[in-house]
């Protein structure tokens, strides 16, 4: 995520990859993230939006509206190489690096809480919401990226694995072990009688979303890996992606697709998914350089904490007030439109809200 910078140049944080050239698929697809996110998060509840604008219910499967969240963080998994390495590049220190990465979670935090407060109309700071998700789960990642790709890998089977084993084996008391029912499951039931009560529900979530962008971080070695044939790099994301998709539905024969719990196999799922279309959109706009469809995501991308947490605010602070909806397709197409020329001249004057 980025930081202000209003002087004409480019932030440390742009993404570069093998011999300094810009890999703008990860761009793309975090701007594709943002621009679902914008969408779903206006229309989920209205009733005339088609199902794939909207989270699948409980037992239902996944729609698109379900992906954009997680491939949010497979992006943000995918960006720490290239952080890391320009900090590498720099010759600054691993505590400038750790403070960098303290000074972004505190900042996300802060923004997460600045979002609830706008929502709830009250002090409130202790959720776990999608900002304070992400920020934890980016900590955690970056936190543990100097650990072999092979070993972080290892760490979010193993968070995948005892979350799946936490749900299955450990009884719900008055209920049992294993009960997986939209208004019985071990997840619920944490919220509901510990968590809930001191500001924390969703916490639990924080092991599979970490473990999500802990395979993010290895899907970036791959991405930015030198002196490998850029067709190659599309192709082991493809076969990447394959792998992830066929462990999530193997795993869903246990444990199914769900997004409100996140259990393992959406989150492979979701996962594969990102890593295929990264692939694809790698091929396409960095190797064939095809990029002309491109630009709108890519204004999107490169200001990304811009274009979530700004509307938020505009939309609790001021259009919720005013009792102006939005959820009607003419009313938002003009919102997300006018957003997105707000975007566009940040980014013709090369300003990016960076944390």
């Amino acid at each position: 995520m980025t930081g202000h910078e209003g002087n004409g140049r480019r932030t440390a944080a742009v993404r570069m990859g093998a011999g300094g050239a810009r890999v703008l698929s990860l761009d793309i697809l975090r701007g594709l993230s943002i621009l679902l996110m914008l969408l779903v998060n206006n229309l989920a509840e209205a009733p005339q939006t088609v199902s794939q604008l909207r989270h699948a219910e409980w037992g239902s499967g996944i729609h698109l509206a379900d992906l954009a969240f997680p491939w949010f963080l497979l992006c943000v998994g995918v960006a720490i190489p290239f952080s890391a390495a320009g900090f590498a590049r720099r010759g600054e220190s691993k505590r400038q690096f750790y403070l960098r990465i303290l000074r972004r979670t505190a900042i996300l935090l802060a923004l997460g809480a600045i979002l609830d407060m706008s929502w709830d109309h009250k002090l409130v700071f202790f959720t776990v919401g999608v900002l304070q998700t992400i920020a934890i789960s980016y900590a955690l990642a970056a936190l543990l990226y100097n650990l072999a790709g092979r070993w972080r890998l290892l760490v979010a089977g193993v968070c995948l694995v005892g979350y799946w084993a936490a749900i299955k084996l450990l009884p719900i008391p008055g209920v049992g072990a294993g009960v997986f029912t939209e208004d019985r499951n071990l997840i619920l039931y944490l919220n509901r009688t510990y968590l809930g009560h001191v500001g924390l529900w969703n916490l639990p979530r924080i092991v599979p979303t970490t473990a999500l962008t802990l395979i993010g971080t290895a899907v970036g070695d791959l991405l930015r890996r030198e002196y490998t044939d850029p067709r190659r790099k599309s192709a082991a994301l493809a076969l990447l992606g394959v792998v992830f998709v066929a462990g999530g539905y193997i795993w869903s024969l246990s444990l199914p697709f769900n997004k409100p719990v996140w259990t393992p196999s959406y989150v492979l799922l979701a996962a594969g998914l990102g890593t295929l279309l990264l692939g694809l959109v790698y091929l396409v706009v960095d190797i064939w350089r095809w990029r002309w469809w491109a630009f709108p995501l890519i204004v999107f991308g490169s200001n990304a904490v811009l274009a979530y947490v700004v509307p938020i605010l505009v939309k609790t602070l001021i259009l919720n007030p005013l009792d102006v909806s939005i959820v009607q397709w003419f009313r938002l197409t003009s919102f997300v439109v006018f957003w997105w020329l707000v975007l566009w001249l940040l980014h013709r004057k090369k300003i990016f809200l960076r944390v």
